[in-house]
Order: structure tokens, then sequence, then C-alpha cells
């Protein structure tokens, strides 16, 4: 059984897989830092100086001045400024993982068409055939 598990272990696919998602929860963290640091304090400004990541809404019915003040607070929160942020951050995601999807098959060679198939032995056999019979 331990013999079987290295196999499965050192094949190709799961070397593969487990780098993938490695690069994944990296490239995941570039992320994260470019829409939270860079994409939301710019759409932000065009918004009219908005912060999007304070915006909610009490359930308590209270109004308080930043989201950190109304968790403090201990009453039910809606983050929906939070929620925006996934959604950019997801669109990017999507994007990035586009365009390089889409430079891996830049790289990869064309397939190469296969040869045009020639008549089959038994029809140049049959080709001869008829040919003898004239």
């Amino acid at each position: 059984m331990l013999k079987e598990f290295k196999n499965f272990i050192m094949t190709g696919n799961v070397i593969d897989f487990a780098v993938a998602v490695i690069m994944a929860g990296a490239l995941g963290s570039v992320i994260n830092g470019f829409v939270n640091n860079i994409a939301m304090p710019f759409v932000g400004y065009f918004a009219g100086g908005m912060n999007f990541e304070d915006m909610h809404y009490a359930m308590d019915g209270n109004e308080y001045a930043t989201l950190a003040a109304a968790k403090e607070a201990g009453g039910a929160v809606i983050a929906y400024g939070a929620w925006i942020n996934t959604i950019v951050n997801l669109i990017i995601v999507g994007f990035i993982m586009f365009l390089i999807v889409k430079a891996y098959n830049k790289t990869k060679a064309p397939a190469e068409e296969p040869a045009p198939a020639g008549p089959s032995e038994i029809d140049l056999l049959t080709e001869i055939r008829d040919s003898l019979k004239k």
C-alpha cells in the first residue's frame, strides 16, 4: 500500500496540481493586494471619494461612521462594501486568468494536420483487378 501511495504521489499530475494550488494562493494574495490597495481607492476616487470598505447597513437601526464601529457595537451588520470589493476581485481574477490562458495557448505549437489519407489497400486492389479485367 505504501508503494502504491508513493507511485500516486510521484505522478506528474499530482505534482503539477500541488504547484498549481501553491501558485493560485500566491496569485490570490497579489490580486487581493491589488484590489484593496490600488483598484478600490482608484474606483472610490472617481465615485466621489467613496470608501467601499466602510459601506454597511446596521440592522439595529443606528448609524455608525465606520464598519469597524458598527461591528464593535455588537449588532448585526450587512457589509455590502466588502461584497463590492469581492466582486471587483472576482472580475480581476477572471481577467488575469484569461490573460494567462491566452498567453499559454500562444506558446503551444499548432497541432499538425494529419496527412491526407490515400485510398485503402482494398480500393487499390480493386482498382488493379478492374484494370486487369480490361
